[in-house]
């Protein structure tokens, strides 16, 4: 009896810059041929993708969570995170002044205790 052959799933993903090297070689071929039928016609084709390419730049909206704030000074002071070592703090998406501190117990190196807190940023 023969093996059967498994088919390989490693199926790859084209790259966004060959995709877009492939639209400027299009755009490129395209605007030779309006520059060779009139070049009146090819500047004005120029202008064009100009002011398209600034408007759609323009109007791209930036994520509000490119760059978060930076954390509180000081730590929730609760009987439970005392002797805690501080992993990490960051504000909670949608709750303006509400922040999310992680914190280590010692003694229990798989376990995170989470603590909130309501202080306002005095920055």
């Amino acid at each position: 009896m023969k093996a059967s052959k498994q088919p390989t799933d490693e199926t790859e993903e084209p790259s966004r810059a060959a995709g877009a090297l492939v639209l400027a070689v299009l755009g490129g071929a395209v605007l030779a041929v309006v520059f060779a039928l009139s070049v009146e016609a090819g500047i004005l084709a120029v202008w064009l993708a100009a002011a398209i390419a600034v408007w759609w730049a323009a109007s791209r909206r930036v994520s509000d969570s490119s760059a978060p704030p930076p954390p509180l000074p000081e730590r929730p002071s609760c009987r439970e995170c005392r002797g805690h070592e501080l992993i990490g703090v960051t504000p909670l998406e949608g709750q303006k002044g509400m922040w999310i501190y992680k914190t280590a117990p010692p003694g229990r190196p798989h376990h995170t205790h989470i603590h909130l807190s309501s202080k306002e940023t005095t920055s």
